[in-house]
């Protein structure tokens, strides 16, 4: 009778489960895209079971505004410097050109930032606290702020979003795709410094407090 011949193979053994957190939540999803985020997908991107995830998030439109939330939150706002440095419409150009490089760098985002009842008390918060920095900086109500902040912020996401929305489709014609954009951006960008011309002339007209 043949002797037994003892296992050498190394037993495995179950590592610590992985965890799963809101930045790598994020973070996946950023990488993937919002309009490509899926629970299987974004489990597999954490290296875990979407039934793990579904104990986390509890649909995937909660996963969505989740991501969009954070993106949100991790958008550097320009702040305004010295008013006798900058002017008001000097600023106002430089907030929408980062409006511009936001929506561009994350498809998807904007249902989720331009609709206030889709916004959540940390987006409303940071949106507060960025108007009333505008008021203070450049001597204007917070409602004056409230206003024009709005207001530009209101028609160039939603520029910046057909734009690249756009860009993104197939062309129907033989066309320089990097051309066709940039020519967009030239026209997103005359109808930018428009708007602020046209919101700093009507701001002045509203009640300075109510």
């Amino acid at each position: 009778m043949r002797e037994k011949m003892p296992d050498t193979k190394p037993k495995t053994t179950r590592g610590r489960p992985r965890t799963i957190t809101r930045e790598k939540i994020a973070d996946a999803g950023i990488e993937m895209g919002l309009p490509n985020i899926t629970f299987v997908g974004m489990a597999a991107a954490l290296g875990v079971s979407h039934m793990a995830l579904y104990k986390h998030v509890s649909s995937l439109e909660a996963l969505k505004h989740m991501v969009a939330e954070e993106i949100f939150s991790r958008w550097q706002l320009p702040q305004a410097a010295a008013p006798d440095h900058v002017s008001l419409q000097e600023y106002l150009t430089e907030f929408t050109t980062s409006v511009q490089v936001f929506v561009k760098a994350h498809p998807g985002v904007t249902p989720y930032v331009i609709r206030r009842m889709a916004a959540t008390p940390a987006m409303l918060e940071k949106i507060d606290a960025h108007q009333s920095h505008i008021a203070q900086a450049y001597g204007i109500s917070k409602d004056q702020s409230r206003w024009l902040l709005a207001t530009v912020t209101f028609f160039c996401i939603s520029a910046a979003d057909t734009v690249y929305s756009a860009a993104r489709l197939e062309p129907v014609l033989d066309t320089d795709l990097v051309q066709e954009e940039r020519e967009m951006e030239a026209e997103f960008e005359q109808g930018t410094r428009a708007l602020i011309v046209g919101a700093l002339a009507l701001v002045h007209q509203l009640p300075a407090e109510r």
